[in-house]
């Protein structure tokens, strides 16, 4: 591999399609409105995050939990999506202990409302892509730094180590950051929070196994199908030698 084709192989690992506030509609929505959209999205980039997508008991359990204010009725505001779109974007990365903390800090602010809230998701948003490309930069830098050869195997492996440690490094900042000026108050606070983190894991293993289970369908409908054509290749190839036999045989 060289560094173009480990370039390809960056650029689509962070190609992540995330729905913008101002295609959000103005009027309010109902939830399953709400996630073709975030969803429809999603397909627009890498195919690594298609699967990624945001469902309905998740919506209903971040409700539950106070990440996302009360709705009225069944339908939600658009400040309530921007506050389901910060979830799932910070998700991958903090606990919903701590996006909730994160969350409360934001509208502990002076005058934080639906404006302030745009503003901040569409700056992240912004500053995201910035990312992307400082992400190929850093991963670049650590390859020359540490005068790695990426098409020696185990240059590779000790590449994807140091990256992966990066990545930790980073994430803790985030964490002691969030620690520091949105710190726990109480050590039962974040009983119900830590039962999210479980479900939305456990959501996760069942997607995952009904794709398995879709695949394996998928694999038996293909080797069904495969004998069949066998079956028949056979049959025809015997008619073809019964119909040749009697071509064959002399009239009397």
């Amino acid at each position: 591999m060289n560094r173009d084709e480990l370039n390809t192989i960056v650029k689509d690992a962070i190609n992540d399609a995330e729905l913008q506030s101002s295609q959000i509609p103005l009027i309010d929505l109902y939830v399953d409105q709400i996630l073709n959209l975030i969803n429809e999205r999603l397909q627009e980039g890498s195919e690594r995050y298609h699967d990624r997508q945001l469902t309905k008991t998740m919506v209903n359990n971040y409700s539950k939990e106070g990440l996302i204010t009360p709705i009225k009725g069944k339908k939600y505001n658009k400040e309530q999506i921007l506050q389901m779109l910060t979830i799932y974007t910070l998700k991958s990365t903090l606990s919903i202990n701590e996006i909730k903390r994160l969350l409360q800090g934001m509208y502990a602010t002076d005058d934080f409302d639906e404006q302030e809230l745009t503003r901040l998701y569409d700056r992240h948003l912004q500053i995201k892509d910035v990312n992307r490309e400082y992400a190929l930069e850093a991963l670049n830098g650590i390859i020359e730094r540490n005068s790695l050869d990426i098409s020696d195997d185990l240059d590779y492996i000790s590449l994807v180590c140091a990256i992966a440690a990066f990545s930790s490094h980073l994430k803790n900042i985030a964490q002691a950051m969030i620690d520091e000026r949105f710190p726990v108050i109480e050590n039962t606070e974040n009983v119900d929070a830590d039962k999210l983190d479980k479900l939305d894991k456990h959501e996760k293993k069942i997607e995952r196994k009904k794709e398995k289970i879709s695949a394996k369908g998928e694999a038996k409908v293909a080797k069904a199908e495969a004998k069949v054509a066998k079956v028949e290749a056979k049959t025809e190839e015997k008619m073809a030698k019964v119909s040749s036999k009697s071509k064959s045989k002399p009239k009397e």
